[in-house]
């Protein structure tokens, strides 16, 4: 009887340069209702995830934007700026896993520098 052979697709490699060593990890799942947007933002510590369902719109500040779908990766520096992390459907909604690498005694996991527009209509 032949078995099914285990197959690996790499999704990111990223390169987390001088960081802090990372005593653990934190994985949250996270949903963007449609057309939500997040607001220029930074992280104090690398995030790697990847999008489980939906089109995410990604864009590290002075960066092109990236169009995520599901089932790609994707990689944010520690304290770089994000300048959009959006839903890019205003019909369905986006889920992502992210994975917080965060040092020893590291508890906050985002700073919001810029609110996101309101998302209703006046």
């Amino acid at each position: 009887m032949k078995t099914a052979q285990i197959q690996r697709k790499s999704l990111l490699a990223a390169t987390l340069g001088a960081t802090k060593s990372v005593e653990r990890v934190e994985i949250q799942q996270i949903e963007l209702p449609p057309g939500q947007t997040v607001g220029l933002h930074r992280h104090p510590c690398p995030v790697v995830g990847y999008v489980a369902a939906g089109t995410i719109d990604f864009q590290i500040e002075g960066k092109p934007t990236q169009r995520l779908h599901s089932g790609d990766a994707f990689f944010e520096p520690s304290d770089a700026r994000v300048a959009h992390f959006d839903n890019a459907s205003t019909r369905v909604a986006a889920t992502f896993i992210a994975f917080y690498l965060l040092a020893n005694g590291q508890h906050d996991l985002i700073e919001m520098l810029k609110q996101p527009e309101s998302n209703i209509a006046n």
